[in-house]
């Protein structure tokens, strides 16, 4: 079980799950830093990812996506951030027609709960959104509670600018 850290100094989970940030923007150093937060502060997550409206990856927990990349391409784990942002972006979409045909709104949260674990997905602004797997034990509500306080800052800063800078550092070779 995860605990939130007392120091703000890296520990070996952090620099695991933290991206090369060399020529990254303040603000994209920001959202990674805390999307490693939230992976780091919320017992239960196994996989975190924010995509785009169209359906790209701009940032994951994986951390073999944000470290340097290794001489052999690897396979992935099934459930890998890229795999979790395929999912996220189809289940956003779908979502979306569904509270269009219902008349029902912008879609602020969706939630699935399996025997294995749980999917959440939350808009983020301009048609992005955050996906996070979770165990099936994870308390949901934390769960929530701090995918929205991810929302409420990182919405601000996810410009076009930006997301098109995290799109390019997510395709770049390392």
């Amino acid at each position: 079980m995860r605990t939130p850290s007392s120091s703000a100094e890296p520990t070996a989970a952090t620099a695991a799950a933290e991206p090369a940030a060399h020529g990254l923007s303040s603000e994209a150093r920001n959202l990674h830093w805390l999307l490693t937060n939230l992976v780091e502060e919320v017992p239960g997550l196994l996989s975190v990812a924010v995509v785009s409206s169209d359906g790209l990856l701009l940032l994951s927990s994986d951390p073999g996506r944000n470290a340097e990349r290794p001489a052999a391409k690897p396979t992935g784990p099934r459930g890998s951030s890229a795999d979790l942002a395929t999912i996220v972006s189809g289940l956003g979409s779908l979502t979306i027609g569904a509270a269009k045909l219902m008349d029902g709104g912008a879609v602020k949260q969706t939630m699935v709960a399996m025997e294995e674990g749980s999917l959440f997905v939350m808009s983020i602004s301009d048609g992005s959104l955050l996906g996070v797997h979770a165990t099936p034990d994870c308390d949901m509500s934390v769960v929530a509670y701090h995918m929205a306080l991810f929302v409420g800052r990182a919405g601000h800063v996810l410009t076009p600018e930006l997301r098109s800078e995290l799109r390019q550092s997510m395709e770049s070779p390392r």
